[in-house]
């Protein structure tokens, strides 16, 4: 039986009978899916059938041709994996809520789950769709493995403040899936099939960033890419993660952003692993504590994709230090084409185009030179929000949206000495880079990248 804490009524509705639907959105898998799975008992409970749908919506958050792409191939392979279950998938399109509505009405649908998401476009999508159904509708957290509204009930101040609550209730929570069964009262499990590249020929997007090609998606790629960094790249993990030059980290952001991979069964496989302790608690500490911090931030702060999201002492150090003299100032085409002064910085953007991911230290490093070489920390926050979600895998993310809010305005973090232009954030430079790893080794690798 599914833990009932892990979902929540969004409409009470009237129950009738019909089939159960799942609407999938975040969580792009058949394995480790608690909210597929609470479908499930809840059809099987019934003897109803169940089907599952994913809305292309018309636009979301300025998504590029190559997340389409990488979603799309990875959708296809869930719908084939439904086939096996005898679950039908439904690719529909359109506005999200009235879309869901209409297939609703006219598929008999008596009960619709949907798994949890942070951001603002989609819980706004969700309250439309409950004004335009009768029918009970359920959310399930399938993201994270302590339901963000059970983690807290207000925006945590840092991670100092998140992390005993998320080890209090991590026992109750990383627990053992059950499997997806073979659903008995589907009378098919014929699917409507679409085709990648004819979806993606009529999808109104930036196709700027175009796809890539080093990274195949789909949950049996993911676990893949999970047994590599078990075996070669845990251990050590603490002293490799921050060198850039280094492959060191576990090139997992991109499943988990589109769900092809449940966190939860990332975080089992690595509490198993032989590797030494410190080298799983490093990773723990930022698959669960730091990615769960990011989504109770987007969660309870409806402002986390600008300025005004900042905690009051960051706007107002900003503020003071607003008409200091920047020593450099880019335009945003200037720094899109990776034409700065500092070759570490071209580097990590070269990284981001090429590559479609950048790694995390100099993600961070990137995000607060723009702040040191734009007028303002809203055109600074505007520019690094519009280039990581352009070129990101991993993009429109509540990771991105915090990690550009923890560089530029303090999230998360503390009033640092002050100084120019950054005020007390916490500033970053190319020499303490250089202490931190071999800069031309990094800068050599992206180089090769093309």
């Amino acid at each position: 039986m599914i833990d009932p804490k892990r979902m929540r009524s969004l409409k009470e509705g009237k129950q009738k009978k019909g089939k159960v639907l799942y609407w999938m959105s975040r969580d792009q898998r058949t394995k480790d899916n608690w909210a597929l799975l609470a479908s499930q008992e809840i059809a099987m409970r019934r003897e109803a059938p169940l089907e599952v749908c994913f809305v292309l919506a018309d636009t979301f958050l300025n998504a590029p041709l190559r997340a389409y792409d990488f979603m799309l191939k990875g959708l296809v392979l869930v719908a084939r994996e439904l086939q096996e279950f005898r679950i039908p998938f439904h690719l529909l399109s359109g506005n999200p809520p009235e879309t869901l509505a209409h297939f609703i009405r006219d598929h008999s649908v008596s009960t619709l789950i949907t798994d949890f998401d942070p951001l603002k476009i989609r819980r706004k999508w969700k309250e439309d769709l409950a004004e335009k159904i009768s029918i009970p509708f359920h959310e399930v957290d399938a993201h994270n493995i302590i339901p963000c509204w059970k983690a807290s009930d207000k925006q945590e101040y840092a991670a100092r403040t998140f992390r005993p609550r998320v080890h209090r209730l991590l026992p109750l929570y990383l627990t053992p899936f059950p499997e997806l069964k073979t659903h008995p009262f589907n009378e098919t499990s014929t699917s409507p099939g679409f085709s990648v590249s004819e979806t993606l020929s009529g999808i109104n997007c930036d196709r700027r960033a175009s796809p890539l090609k080093w990274l195949e998606p789909g949950t049996d790629n993911a676990f893949k890419t999970l047994s590599q960094f078990l075996e070669n790249k845990l251990e050590g993990y603490p002293e490799r993660r921050n060198d850039p030059g280094l492959d060191g980290l576990s090139d997992l952001s991109p499943f988990l952003h589109f769900g092809q991979i449940s966190p939860q069964r990332v975080a089992l496989e690595v509490s198993m692993s032989t590797c030494p302790v410190q080298s799983r608690d490093a990773f723990l500490e930022e698959l669960i504590v730091r990615r769960e911090l990011s989504d109770n931030f987007c969660y309870f702060n409806p402002n986390y994709d600008s300025v005004s999201g900042y905690p009051s002492w960051a706007q107002d150090t900003l503020d003071r230090h607003l008409k200091d003299t920047r020593p450099y100032v880019y335009s945003m085409d200037e720094m899109e084409e990776g034409n700065t002064h500092d070759k570490l910085w071209n580097a990590a953007q070269r990284e981001l185009i090429c590559k479609g991911k950048m790694h995390g230290w100099m993600r961070m490093y990137w995000a607060k030179k723009i702040l040191e070489w734009t007028e303002s920390a809203e055109k600074a926050h505007s520019t690094a929000l519009s280039l990581n979600d352009r070129y990101e895998l991993d993009g429109r993310d509540p990771n991105g949206f915090t990690g550009i809010a923890w560089s530029l305005g303090g999230v998360h973090d503390r009033a640092w000495p002050e100084r120019e232009i950054f005020g007390k954030i916490r500033y970053m430079n190319i020499r303490g880079a250089s202490r931190k790893f071999d800069l031309q080794r990094y800068i050599r690798y992206t180089e090769s990248l093309g």
